[in-house]
């Protein structure tokens, strides 16, 4: 089994002076230590400290391959979203860090699948944007879940989404710059119950206000986070639409009625979770997805879908064939390719896939059992 982890960031090595192309003072830039640490940076401003598997692709392919992940569908970070800057300036910045992305996924490109950001404060500019990039290689687009006041179901991000599905582009969907709230200060309760709820809004919004109506059927939409906290108040709302006529007024559906419209990632860290999620959302709606590399990120890769109750053929379906489906990586795990196919290297070994000392042998991965 291919294992496939679809929620993995990357910040490229971004210098303050590329920084300077977004805005003027406070743009994202990396600062790298020299010694396998780093600092993400807002200008002079100190965001988070990380480590070198962030930008260094050597080093996560080798993790990748110690955790037993066989490919990555790399996000940037959300930090790096800059919708709030000038259209221009955005969707140059954009182009740049998708040509660092497709840069990074080069080094090992039968392990780690791209997918680009766009100038999401214009839509005109934000389709040319997913188009060249789509044109150039990347899989599929890294949204985050609103765009400052604008929900996912606003027009012009559905008429985005709408030019995805034609693009064929696959959308994952992050949430992101959570309102600033002093009851959410401390214990990173802006990341433990402000993520989860801005996912389980953005789900809401398209459902009840008729969005998944008007954007295409055949869009592949993904949710981070197991979906945050729709999966478990799913329930709550589907008795408000039945029982409240200003909840169902724009929607011919409950929620519920859309489950086959979206994706979510397995990011939930708790097999009594895990079980609820693969019961609301269906074993083929479930992908891997970790967060890696952060700290908040699951620190065993698959760990809670193999020790799961589910079947052997859901657990197969949840670590890596949906996720093959979705972002269409026939190429990368179809037949006769050995994970990669001939002359293919293995950028953290130097040896081609398939080749004596490799950890994939006649397109079968010799750590079945892990």
């Amino acid at each position: 089994m291919t294992v496939i982890d679809v929620h993995a960031h990357v910040f490229p090595r971004i210098s303050r002076a590329d920084a300077g192309v977004l805005r003027d003072h406070d743009g994202p830039w990396l600062r790298d230590h020299g010694d396998g640490s780093g600092m993400m940076m807002l200008g002079d401003t100190e965001y988070r400290p990380v480590t070198r598997a962030l930008w260094d692709p050597a080093v996560r392919v080798a993790e990748m391959d110690a955790s037993g992940v066989d490919i990555q569908v790399v996000s940037s970070t959300p930090l790096m979203f800059g919708y709030d800057a000038d259209v221009a300036r955005a969707a140059e910045w954009c182009d740049r860090v998708n040509a660092q992305m497709l840069d990074f996924c080069a080094q090992a490109p039968d392990r780690l699948v791209p997918l680009c950001q766009v100038p999401m404060q214009d839509t005109e500019a934000a389709c040319e944007s997913v188009t060249r990039a789509v044109r150039a290689g990347h899989r599929g687009v890294h949204l985050g879940n609103h765009v400052g006041p604008h929900d996912l179901d606003h027009g012009a991000v559905t008429e985005f989404l709408t030019h995805c599905a034609h693009e064929g582009a696959a959308v994952l969907v992050h949430p992101w710059d959570m309102p600033e709230n002093p009851r959410t200060d401390d214990y990173m309760l802006a990341w433990l119950v402000g993520m989860t709820a801005e996912t389980q809004l953005s789900i809401l919004r398209l459902a009840l206000s008729g969005a998944f109506e008007r954007i295409p059927a055949d869009l592949r939409l993904l949710f981070a986070h197991g979906g945050g906290s729709f999966p478990y108040l799913l329930g709550r709302a589907d008795n408000a639409w039945h029982r409240r006529d200003i909840v169902r007024k724009d929607s011919p559906l409950p929620p519920s009625g859309y489950l086959d419209r979206f994706h979510v990632d397995s990011a939930v860290f708790d097999p009594r979770s895990l079980r609820l999620l693969v019961d609301v959302m269906g074993s083929d709606r479930v992908l891997l997805g970790t967060d890696y590399p952060f700290p908040l990120g699951e620190a065993d890769p698959g760990a809670l879908i193999r020790a799961s109750e589910l079947t052997s053929a859901q657990k197969n379906a949840l670590l890596g064939g949906n996720a093959a489906r979705l972002f269409g990586l026939d190429d990368l795990v179809g037949p006769g390719r050995a994970r990669g196919g001939p002359g293919v290297v293995n950028r953290s070994t130097n040896v081609p896939v398939g080749a004596a000392g490799s950890d994939r042998t006649n397109g079968t991965i010799t750590r079945e059992t892990r």
